[in-house]
């Protein structure tokens, strides 16, 4: 039986979420495969026994040392949001101790979470999206001038962030410096978005050696005024419908969409791409490399509108590894 590291924690706001997806995945996994929750936090890399004791990874090899045992991995199924685990970090070290991980790899990674920056790339593939604005702190900008380019309303949000931390819907101009205030305490780089009509939407993708899946597709419908980090993660902040309620060549369009951004990146393992579907058709929003994996995600959600047990998803992407 293979042993399996589940990476957790991270470095953001998004600790909480990555340890509860963690132990989803985990769970999933229970009986298929020896599996460690490892928790990342700084330079503090540990695993808690069932007595709560602390065992410290050696970082040199990515090594478990449980009393007088070395445990080796031979994988990592990575489940950080935010880094080190979703931004290429993590797996950059892993690549140079030659662990084999689930995710994409390093630069694709880094690519994808800079938001503006994959935009950009993406744009040059002509995948259809709206117009955003980079702004990195300390630089001087005039609110006037950037409102009347992206437009009322627009987002305000982190570039480098997940799970909406940070993230401002600016009605007014007077709004505009306190959400760019919000933004910046979650990175260094803000990305100002014009405000697109439609319906959120979100399609999940896996591809193995032996086959692609394009998952169902979810309809997004926040309770809030958009889908935050309160509507994503609190029971009954949002309804997410799948599949989604819309025609047959909108679904396939979107999905069509997902899985042409998941080559062109060059994607690995389970990601998530998110859309607003418009009048002028659905519009990329961003691209999660490293989805939710709770019990209130979408991904588990849309496992069991496909037909695939969580187990079996989980399995394929750690197989497909060797």
């Amino acid at each position: 039986m293979r042993t399996i590291a589940i990476a957790a924690g991270g470095n953001s706001s998004e600790f909480d979420i990555s340890v509860q997806s963690a132990r989803g995945v985990a769970e999933a996994l229970n009986g298929r495969y020896n599996t460690y929750i490892i928790n990342i936090k700084g330079s503090n890399w540990y695993w808690e026994d069932s007595k709560g004791r602390l065992h410290s990874i050696d970082r040199n090899d990515f090594t478990l040392m449980i009393d007088d045992e070395r445990v080796r991995f031979d994988a990592v199924f990575i489940a950080i949001h935010g880094t080190p685990g979703e931004n290429g970090l993590l797996q950059g070290y892993l690549d140079m101790t030659g662990i084999p991980y689930t995710s994409c790899d390093a630069f694709v990674s880094a690519l994808t979470f800079h938001k503006q920056a994959c935009k950009l790339y993406l744009n040059e593939y002509g995948i259809p999206m709206s117009g955003g604005l980079l702004i990195r702190k300390g630089e001087q900008y005039d609110s006037g001038k950037i409102l009347k380019q992206i437009g009322l309303p627009c987002f305000v949000k982190p570039n480098a962030s997940g799970s909406s931390f940070g993230v401002t819907k600016v009605k007014v101009e007077k709004e505009f410096a306190g959400a760019m205030d919000k933004a910046f305490t979650e990175g260094h780089e803000v990305l100002v978005e014009s405000f697109m009509k439609g319906t959120e939407v979100a399609c999940g993708v896996l591809r193995t050696k032996q086959r692609k899946i394009v998952m169902p597709v979810t309809e997004i419908v926040p309770k809030k005024e958009f889908f935050d980090y309160e509507a994503k993660y609190s029971g009954g902040m949002s309804d997410e419908i799948t599949p989604a309620r819309l025609s047959d060549d909108v679904t396939a369009r979107i999905q069509e969409l997902a899985s042409e951004i998941y080559d062109i990146l060059g994607c690995k393992g389970i990601v998530r791409v998110d859309f607003i579907v418009t009048a002028d058709g659905p519009q990329f929003l961003e691209i999660n490399t490293i989805p939710g994996m709770t019990a209130e995600s979408i991904i588990p959600r849309q496992a069991a509108a496909f037909g695939i047990s969580l187990t079996d998803l989980y399995s394929s992407v750690i197989d497909d590894l060797f």
